[in-house]
């Protein structure tokens, strides 16, 4: 089985036109994902000549392989976030987190980017019967602390949300969305070249020199002096980032897609097209695609794992929570990595010069788009680097940017699911 996205096959994202790289740009931002496209945007918006460099193709990582969820909060729960750096910290944080959603649905509306956005609520699905308890703390929590209702699901309730066998309940939250991630990379993309602009493709970036107010960023296309660079690499940080790299762990993030369903089918497995994900460590998380496949994907493997071998695991985690899906065709198979900080929150600042955002841990379409338009405004001028509430971005020991651990992670946290 060969890997094929759905998402970009289905919507193949365009090939602009070749620009050649300029002698001098005012920023260069390397990686052209959501981060990197939204800060061009930004900047191009106010006169800035913004130059992005993108080793493959625009929205080729991460930005045109996720799931398409756009969900409220951050990787950590925000019971446990709250614990960790104070209620009205997380407070800020988690108003922050909806502040990116609602930029999100107005710059696709402003924008006019056909990318089947659809507020369709997300659902939580408790794995084991005592994750119940967790969840309804978590709702309680959301709604004495935060003032943001959701709404908790008894097993028997939980059948008007999704026809499985598997779980134990579950917890709605109204404010989830979904999109094609592809289809929204595209158009953020043409959103930002409109804007003014340069985007070029296969512009590899070997090395960064930082020199007497400006940096030299030297390229598979050539050398470009820059008087600012943003690193929007995430997942995919490279070596010429050495220090960023040391701070971000790529994780493999693995999905199937299964042939179209019927209309009856699909309209009786999730009846109100919600998008999923249950409370395991190594979760599930699934959705139908706006052409009824069901989407299904997950932490398949902690190691380099083929698309075949990664596909067999889905597979039979989607015939345990589907039984009826059980030998169904699969027609597409593909993997991505997202980037987690050490403190499973994301980042967004300046070291040694370079300014960033990234570790997003999942949780990139709405906060990668909105943190790198801010960042896009701080070196327009006219803005401040946003107060995220974090802890400082820390490097991980003996981490060159090659996760030699994750084998180890993998185990411990299979071991804590089976424990339940």
């Amino acid at each position: 089985m060969l890997e094929r996205c759905l998402w970009t096959e289905t919507s193949p994202l365009p090939r602009f036109p070749a620009c050649s790289l300029p002698e001098r740009t005012d920023v260069a931002i390397v990686g052209g994902g959501y981060t990197g496209l939204a800060a061009a945007r930004a900047l191009a918006r106010r006169g800035a000549d913004a130059t992005v460099l993108e080793q493959h193709t625009l929205g080729w990582g991460a930005s045109g392989r996720n799931g398409g969820f756009v969900l409220p909060g951050y990787k950590p729960e925000m019971e446990d976030l709250a614990q960790r750096v104070g209620a009205a910290r997380a407070a800020r944080m988690f108003q922050l987190s909806l502040e990116a959603i609602r930029n999100l649905s107005s710059l696709i509306s402003e924008e006019g980017i056909s990318c089947d956005f659809v507020r369709c609520g997300a659902v939580t699905l408790a794995a084991k019967p005592g994750h119940l308890r967790g969840l309804e703390q978590s709702g309680r929590f959301m709604r004495e602390q935060l003032g943001y209702e959701t709404e908790l699901l008894s097993r028997d309730e939980l059948a008007r949300e999704i026809e499985s066998p598997r779980y134990h309940g579950g917890l709605v939250d109204p404010g989830g969305c979904s999109l094609q991630p592809a289809q929204f990379a595209q158009g953020l993309a043409q959103a930002a070249e409109r804007a003014g602009a340069r985007l070029l493709e296969g512009a590899e970036v070997k090395r960064i020199r930082r020199m007497r107010g400006a940096f030299e960023v030297t390229t598979t296309k050539g050398t470009v002096k820059a008087r600012e660079v943003l690193a929007a690499t995430n997942g995919y940080t490279p070596r010429a980032l050495a220090p960023l790299r040391r701070r971000v762990v790529p994780i493999g993030s693995y999905q199937i897609a299964t042939a179209p369903l019927s209309e009856d089918q699909a309209r009786r497995l999730v009846p109100r097209n919600r998008v999923f994900s249950d409370t395991k460590n190594l979760l599930y998380y699934f959705r139908l695609s706006p052409d009824r496949r069901m989407v299904f994907g997950g932490r398949a493997s902690f190691t380099p794992t083929g698309t075949r071998r990664s596909a067999a695991i889905l597979a039979a985690g989607m015939g345990e929570v589907f039984p009826e899906l059980a030998g169904a065709t699969i027609e597409y198979a593909w993997s991505g990595k997202v980037a987690f900080p050490v403190d499973h929150l994301p980042h967004a600042g300046r070291l040694g010069g370079v300014h960033y955002s990234m570790g997003y841990c999942g949780h990139g379409v709405a906060l990668a788009t909105y943190l790198g338009g801010r960042m896009g405004e701080v070196l327009a001028g006219v803005g401040e680097i946003p107060e995220l509430g974090t802890s400082r971005f820390r490097a991980i020991p003996f981490y060159n940017g090659v996760p030699w651990f994750l084998p180890l992670v993998g185990g411990y946290y299979r071991v804590r699911d089976r424990l339940g």
